[in-house]
Protein backbone atom coordinates (compact mmCIF):
# COMPACT_ATOMS: atom_id res chain seq x y z
CA UNK A 1 0.00 0.00 0.00
CA UNK A 2 0.65 3.75 -0.76
CA UNK A 3 2.12 5.82 2.17
CA UNK A 4 1.85 9.52 2.09
CA UNK A 5 3.62 11.28 4.88
CA UNK A 6 2.17 15.48 5.62
CA UNK A 7 4.19 17.43 8.19
CA UNK A 8 1.88 19.90 9.75
CA UNK A 9 2.14 22.89 12.44
CA UNK A 10 -0.84 22.77 15.35
CA UNK A 11 -2.83 24.18 15.81
CA UNK A 12 -3.30 23.94 12.02
CA UNK A 13 -2.31 27.27 10.19
CA UNK A 14 -3.99 28.14 7.12
CA UNK A 15 -0.77 27.08 5.07
CA UNK A 16 -0.89 23.74 6.90
CA UNK A 17 -4.65 23.13 6.39
CA UNK A 18 -3.79 23.89 2.25
CA UNK A 19 -1.09 20.99 2.33
CA UNK A 20 -3.12 19.09 4.40
CA UNK A 21 -6.15 19.36 1.63
CA UNK A 22 -3.51 18.32 -0.63
CA UNK A 23 -2.26 15.52 1.08
CA UNK A 24 -5.78 13.85 1.39
CA UNK A 25 -6.62 14.30 -1.95
CA UNK A 26 -3.66 12.59 -3.11
CA UNK A 27 -3.80 9.89 -0.33
CA UNK A 28 -7.69 9.59 -1.53
CA UNK A 29 -6.62 9.21 -5.59
CA UNK A 30 -4.14 6.78 -4.90
CA UNK A 31 -5.83 4.55 -1.94
CA UNK A 32 -3.00 5.57 0.30
CA UNK A 33 -2.72 5.28 4.05
CA UNK A 34 -1.84 8.97 5.29
CA UNK A 35 0.46 9.65 8.41
CA UNK A 36 -0.28 13.16 9.48
CA UNK A 37 2.91 13.97 11.66
CA UNK A 38 3.11 17.26 13.93
CA UNK A 39 6.79 17.87 15.54
CA UNK A 40 6.75 19.43 19.18
CA UNK A 41 10.04 20.77 19.47
CA UNK A 42 11.56 19.75 22.85
CA UNK A 43 12.94 23.32 23.33
CA UNK A 44 9.07 25.17 22.29
CA UNK A 45 6.93 22.47 23.44
CA UNK A 46 3.37 23.07 23.69
CA UNK A 47 2.46 19.77 25.04
CA UNK A 48 0.66 18.85 22.11
CA UNK A 49 -1.03 15.29 21.78
CA UNK A 50 -2.39 12.81 19.06
CA UNK A 51 -5.65 13.39 20.68
CA UNK A 52 -5.77 17.13 20.29
CA UNK A 53 -3.96 16.69 16.37
CA UNK A 54 -6.89 14.60 15.57
CA UNK A 55 -10.05 16.88 16.59
CA UNK A 56 -8.05 19.63 14.58
CA UNK A 57 -8.06 17.27 11.39
CA UNK A 58 -11.62 16.32 12.06
CA UNK A 59 -13.21 19.72 12.81
CA UNK A 60 -11.39 21.36 9.70
CA UNK A 61 -11.67 17.88 7.23
CA UNK A 62 -14.26 16.03 8.69
CA UNK A 63 -13.69 11.76 9.43
CA UNK A 64 -10.85 10.48 7.45
CA UNK A 65 -10.15 7.42 6.65
CA UNK A 66 -6.73 4.97 6.34
CA UNK A 67 -5.47 8.07 8.67
CA UNK A 68 -2.79 7.23 11.65
CA UNK A 69 -1.97 11.00 13.60
CA UNK A 70 1.58 10.79 14.79
CA UNK A 71 3.21 13.64 17.17
CA UNK A 72 6.81 13.54 17.30
CA UNK A 73 9.14 15.15 19.45
CA UNK A 74 12.56 16.49 18.51
CA UNK A 75 15.27 19.37 18.40
CA UNK A 76 15.05 19.91 14.94
CA UNK A 77 11.87 19.34 12.74
CA UNK A 78 13.06 18.87 9.47
CA UNK A 79 15.26 16.11 11.21
CA UNK A 80 12.29 14.41 13.18
CA UNK A 81 10.24 14.76 9.64
CA UNK A 82 13.36 12.21 7.88
CA UNK A 83 13.21 10.02 11.08
CA UNK A 84 9.38 9.57 10.27
CA UNK A 85 9.02 9.44 7.18
CA UNK A 86 12.13 6.93 6.54
CA UNK A 87 10.17 4.88 10.16
CA UNK A 88 6.95 5.03 8.01
CA UNK A 89 8.81 3.67 4.69
CA UNK A 90 6.81 7.28 2.85
CA UNK A 91 5.92 6.37 -0.81
CA UNK A 92 4.71 10.07 -0.52
CA UNK A 93 5.20 13.01 1.58
CA UNK A 94 3.78 16.57 0.96
CA UNK A 95 5.39 19.10 2.82
CA UNK A 96 4.30 23.41 2.56
CA UNK A 97 6.26 25.54 0.56
CA UNK A 98 7.51 26.98 4.12
CA UNK A 99 8.68 23.76 5.30
CA UNK A 100 10.43 22.88 1.81
CA UNK A 101 12.29 25.97 1.81
CA UNK A 102 13.77 25.32 5.48
CA UNK A 103 15.01 21.79 4.43
CA UNK A 104 16.70 23.35 1.23
CA UNK A 105 18.54 25.75 3.72
CA UNK A 106 19.30 22.94 6.24
CA UNK A 107 20.44 20.78 3.47
CA UNK A 108 22.56 23.64 1.81
CA UNK A 109 24.46 24.01 5.08
CA UNK A 110 24.71 20.29 5.64
CA UNK A 111 24.98 18.82 2.38
CA UNK A 112 26.54 22.04 -0.06
CA UNK A 113 23.08 20.97 -1.74
CA UNK A 114 19.50 22.43 -1.60
CA UNK A 115 17.65 20.07 -3.78
CA UNK A 116 15.60 18.21 -1.51
CA UNK A 117 13.49 16.47 -3.33
CA UNK A 118 17.02 14.61 -5.07
CA UNK A 119 18.03 14.22 -1.46
CA UNK A 120 15.04 12.33 -0.31
CA UNK A 121 14.35 9.89 -3.27
CA UNK A 122 17.89 9.06 -3.14
CA UNK A 123 18.24 8.76 0.81
CA UNK A 124 14.58 7.36 1.13
CA UNK A 125 13.45 6.47 -2.09
CA UNK A 126 10.39 8.88 -1.76
CA UNK A 127 8.48 11.55 -4.44
CA UNK A 128 8.72 14.85 -2.61
CA UNK A 129 5.71 16.64 -3.15
CA UNK A 130 5.36 20.77 -2.59
CA UNK A 131 2.66 22.67 -2.04
CA UNK A 132 1.73 26.38 -1.55
CA UNK A 133 -0.05 28.52 0.81
CA UNK A 134 -2.98 28.72 -1.71
CA UNK A 135 -3.10 25.00 -2.55
CA UNK A 136 -1.47 24.34 -5.82
CA UNK A 137 1.30 22.25 -5.94
CA UNK A 138 5.15 23.55 -6.68
CA UNK A 139 6.33 22.45 -10.42
CA UNK A 140 8.51 19.81 -9.56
Amino acid sequence: MVRVVVPVRYPLTKHSKATLSEAIRIADEREAELTILHIDLYQETSGVTRANLRRSVRSAFGSLDRVRYVVRRGFLVEETILEEVAADKADIVVLGSKQASRWREMLRRVLNDPDIESYLREKLDCTVITVRADGTQVPA
